[in-house]
């Protein structure tokens, strides 16, 4: 498993699939680069980038991170579409340091730091969201294994909640995930009685007053209202403990089962109950603007 997330579902661009008006800009740009002299531009305006000594160059590093070939980041930065710390920067040996450079490609953070991990645990019931438990329950300790560094997650489910429970040794995006003032989304999908009349989804989208305070919707449906049970989906962005079973006892509803679906962009999709999975680079940068980073 690549612990800094494998490359986007589609797979890294290569040159062959590179437009042929786009491998000829290429071939143009990489016979005026000369890797003895790496201030050389590369024939549009001169940026004014400063090099990080001791860094790799920029292409390497998006590589790197999974986001393209070399050859395709290098197609990328001749394109104005990667910035360093706020610059774009159009050469192709440009240093970074991958650990502390800020690096966008299309104003989308791209994670560099090699020593950044980013995981998707699809957490059963009975499980306890801690990473050790005095009483001796399981936790999610026993299904993350063994990695090198020490990550931690992001937020809880209660232990009878099961679903998407992020892992990650990078504080200032977990910080931001589960602060209510970034108003990073989480979906959730409900079994309650049946079936749910019109009358309850309106009041559950108009708000629904709790004894510590409002809570308040992102959106709220039936998915399906098949009696004796329904299924609905409550998306919020605050993370007050048991939220969503109490705003559905408050309506008469109450919770029978909960799963957490989605967390901001990242969804369960097909990781079944029990398991982890790296986090693509895409993930983690959709993350990262899901958090206003």
């Amino acid at each position: 498993m690549d612990k800094r997330g494998a490359a986007p579902a589609n797979g890294p661009a290569s040159e062959s699939e590179l437009s042929k008006a786009a491998r000829e800009r290429l071939a143009a740009l990489r016979a005026e680069y000369d890797p003895k002299d790496e201030d050389r531009d590369t024939g549009e305006d001169r940026d004014t980038y400063v090099d990080v000594e001791g860094g790799i160059r920029l292409q390497k590093a998006l590589a790197a991170a999974g986001v393209a070939s070399r050859r395709a980041s290098e197609e990328m930065i001749a394109a104005g579409r990667v910035s360093v710390d706020g610059q774009i920067v159009r050469r192709f040996g440009a240093r970074v340091d991958p650990r502390t450079s800020e690096i966008r490609v299309d104003d989308m953070r791209v994670v560099t730091a090699p020593d950044k991990l980013y995981f998707a645990l699809n957490k059963p019931r009975g499980v306890v969201s801690t990473m050790w438990d005095p009483e001796g329950r399981p936790t999610l300790a026993d299904y993350t294994g063994q990695t090198q560094e020490r990550i931690f997650h992001v937020g809880r489910l209660d232990t009878e909640t099961e679903g998407l429970i992020l892992l990650t040794n990078d504080g200032e995006l977990a910080n931001r995930l589960t602060h209510p003032r970034y108003k990073v989304v989480k979906t959730y999908i409900a079994k309650v009685p049946g079936p749910v009349p019109h009358r309850v989804v309106r009041q559950v989208q108009k708000g629904v007053e709790l004894e510590d305070g409002p809570v308040e919707v992102d959106s709220f449906r039936v998915v399906d209202n098949e009696p004796p049970k329904a299924l609905v989906e409550i998306r919020l962005h605050e993370g007050r403990k048991h939220i969503v079973r109490r705003l559905m006892e408050a309506v008469g509803h109450p919770v029978s089962d909960l799963a957490r679906t989605q967390v901001g962009p990242v969804g369960l999709h097909t990781l079944k109950l029990g398991t982890m999975r790296a986090l693509t680079s895409r993930e983690v940068s959709e993350l990262y603007e899901a958090a206003g980073l």
